[in-house]
């Protein structure tokens, strides 16, 4: 299928529904996690829950790399902002994340040179319109986009910009899935693979999950035809006591991924030995780093980044709900301290996080209804 309007056919999408009614054991429960948020929204979107039947549990996994970025390492980039004759440049959905002294916005409001870009080249164009200011990118996100970052410093490098620099961000997929798995708390029977991650990474990465830990994973589109696939080759997987990678998504994911963003990102990042995750502690080699060569656009070599460390509120119980051990209603703030008109934990932060979809799509739809 290559059109949206299909892969929205309500006569299509019952079909499949109906092929999943069929596929479960009605004694059994099924947990199955969506690794990405943008999944998250799709599933609360379009109603899939209430398709589904009522032996298949979603949970929501870490795919928000806003969400999954600790407070001190905000704090840390809004301390470059503070820094005399600095531009920071950031992406909109980290204008409105808070660190301890207010989100970027109100850095902004405050007096702080504080610019949205939609790219890192944009970031690198305002460097080159203000060479008498130095231009710091706020990096995030997961392999979906490291590369156009990565591109962003070859082409600085090029054309031998200086007064610009990356504070480094981005994170990877893969370690986190395996902490999961690792987890104490672990409690899946599969997993729908991120959409987005996996058109640079490829399918290949994720062997592991069904080699060692014996669990399907399949890669799936946005659309709710896509999702719905997913969970159906799954159910077939875990009946025929299969485990193995597949790749739902096929028209979008080549299975070795995309070779070009790859190289890319090997020329320009280099792995680092840990990264602090948000509601999931520190994991061994999970986050990009800027390589040596490239080492005079690296924010983090360039000015004296202070290192904050913060913990998170007490009350919020982001982990576990990042882990998938409590739904986003069984956090004591959801819902009254917690929105996100107010944010107080990670996951009501972002739209892509879980706790903001289901308020979004749930909460509110429920609290409508009853009023």
């Amino acid at each position: 299928m290559r059109y949206v309007d299909e892969l929205r056919d309500p006569k299509l999408i019952r079909a499949v529904a109906a092929e999943i009614w069929r596929a479960v054991d009605p004694e059994r429960h099924y947990r199955i996690m969506e690794v990405c948020g943008g999944h998250t929204h799709a599933i609360y979107r379009h109603g899939l829950p209430e398709l589904l039947p009522p032996m298949i549990e979603l949970v929501h996994g870490p795919g928000c790399p806003v969400c999954v970025l600790p407070m001190g390492r905000i704090d840390d980039g809004l301390a470059l902002a503070e820094q005399p004759n600095v531009i920071f440049a950031a992406f909109g959905d980290m204008m409105r994340v808070p660190g301890r002294k207010g989100t970027p916005l109100e850095y902004q409001a405050r007096g702080a040179d504080v610019r949205m870009v939609y790219s890192p080249l944009d970031a690198l164009k305002l460097a080159q319109a203000n060479p008498q200011k130095h231009v710091v990118f706020f990096a995030i996100g997961f392999e979906t986009t490291a590369p156009s970052t990565a591109l962003t410093l070859m082409r600085a490098k090029q054309l031998g910009i200086r007064n610009f620099s990356v504070f480094c961000n981005h994170v990877l997929i893969v370690p986190a899935i395996r902490a999961i798995l690792d987890s104490p708390d672990m409690r899946l029977d599969g997993f729908i693979g991120p959409g987005h991650v996996s058109t640079v990474i490829g399918c290949r990465p994720y062997l592991f999950v069904a080699r060692d830990y014996g669990k399907p994973l399949v890669v799936s589109g946005f659309e709710p035809l896509d999702l719905l696939q997913a969970i159906l080759m799954i159910l077939r997987q875990l009946r025929e006591g299969r485990a193995e990678v597949e790749n739902q998504y096929r028209r979008v994911v080549p299975w070795n991924g995309n070779p070009a963003a790859l190289k890319a990102m090997a020329e320009v990042f280099e792995l680092r030995p840990y990264f602090e995750w948000r509601g999931l502690g520190f994991i061994s080699q999970s986050a990009f780093k800027i390589a040596p060569a490239y080492a005079d656009w690296d924010a983090e070599v360039r000015f004296d980044i202070p290192g904050i460390r913060v913990t998170d509120p007490k009350a919020a119980q982001c982990g576990e709900v990042l882990k998938g051990v409590l739904k986003p209603p069984q956090c004591k703030l959801f819902g009254r301290e917690c929105t996100p008109e107010h944010p107080i934990g990670a996951l009501m932060v972002s739209n892509e996080g879980a706790c903001a979809a289901y308020y979004h799509y749930v909460h509110r739809l429920s609290a409508t209804r009853s009023a």
